[in-house]
């Protein structure tokens, strides 16, 4: 009985990053939401347009910004379900693990670092995004 009540313990940490990671994956999708919506308005915009994409070639270059941008949340998005399934098989590692009464601390090791390094990878596809996202702008001040 300690052993499972360690292991509770233990699992409690990763099991908060699952709840953190859960919050990024939710605005990731709110961005890639906004993105296809801005994405479909343009598409409109551009059929709307006597002459089509050469008559309005500002609106293509968005529209090819916004694919940049949404390709970017989709491999940052990946890159977050795979470190939530990561540490998920970290966690039943540990129980399997005390079940065993044989903790493998190197796999178990080795699976939470994987998903640092792709939570990681996630976050800097999510600062390029907002990046790309941020420089596009166009505030005119009167």
């Amino acid at each position: 009985m300690d052993t499972i009540a360690e292991v509770i313990q233990f699992s409690m940490a990763p099991v908060f990053l699952l709840t953190a990671i859960g919050g990024i994956l939710g605005v990731l999708a709110g961005r890639l939401t906004r993105i296809v919506d801005r994405a479909r308005e343009l598409e409109d915009r551009i059929d709307a347009t006597p002459g089509g994409i050469k008559a309005d070639a500002g609106s293509h270059g968005q529209l090819i910004l916004l694919v940049r941008r949404a390709r970017i949340t989709n491999v940052a998005i990946s890159l977050c379900v795979l470190a939530a399934l990561l540490v998920s098989v970290a966690i039943v590692a540990l129980f399997i693990g005390a079940y065993f009464q044989d903790l493998p601390v190197l796999p178990i090791a080795l699976t939470f670092a994987g998903a640092l390094t792709a939570l990681i990878a996630a976050l800097l596809c999510f600062l390029r995004e907002v990046y790309l996202a941020t420089a596009s702008l166009r505030i005119t001040v009167k």
